[in-house]
């Protein structure tokens, strides 16, 4: 290793290290006595109930294609089931501010078409193959 990488690896370790020591241990759970026994006493917190998870947009598509799509910070992830599951990336396209595009070497999608914005294409690189798509 050069001389430059090793004072930053050191860096890295210490603050690993420090990380790891700053994770305070869960508080001690009170007790109490009752005739004589010990007996905790639960003043924990209940836990959080989950939201129900938000179901993911939904597609149907020419040639029996249907996906569900999850947007990110400029990507979007498409999971078309037995045709795989693509990670896109923006990119530059659409015609209306509603329009977004997002590809990768294999797959361009384009959401937001229709006059009601809930269509969308798939254009697939190999085998070449166009699907025009509606929201359900």
């Amino acid at each position: 290793m050069s001389r430059a990488v090793l004072p930053r690896l050191a860096v890295l370790l210490a603050a690993a290290d420090l990380c790891a020591c700053a994770a305070a241990p869960p508080p001690a759970t009170p007790t109490t006595r009752i005739g004589g026994q010990a007996a905790t006493t639960d003043t924990a917190p209940a836990a959080v109930t989950a939201a129900p998870a938000q179901r993911l947009p939904h597609y149907r598509c020419d040639h029996g294609i249907d996906f569900t799509v999850s947007w990110g910070d400029d990507s979007a992830v498409v999971d078309a089931g037995s045709r795989g599951r693509e990670l896109l990336q923006r990119d530059a396209g659409g015609v209306s501010p509603v329009q977004t595009v997002f590809s990768n070497t294999q797959l361009r999608a384009e959401f937001g078409l229709g006059p009601t914005g809930n269509e969308a294409k798939l254009y697939y690189a190999s085998p070449a193959l166009q699907a025009h798509c509606v929201r359900d």
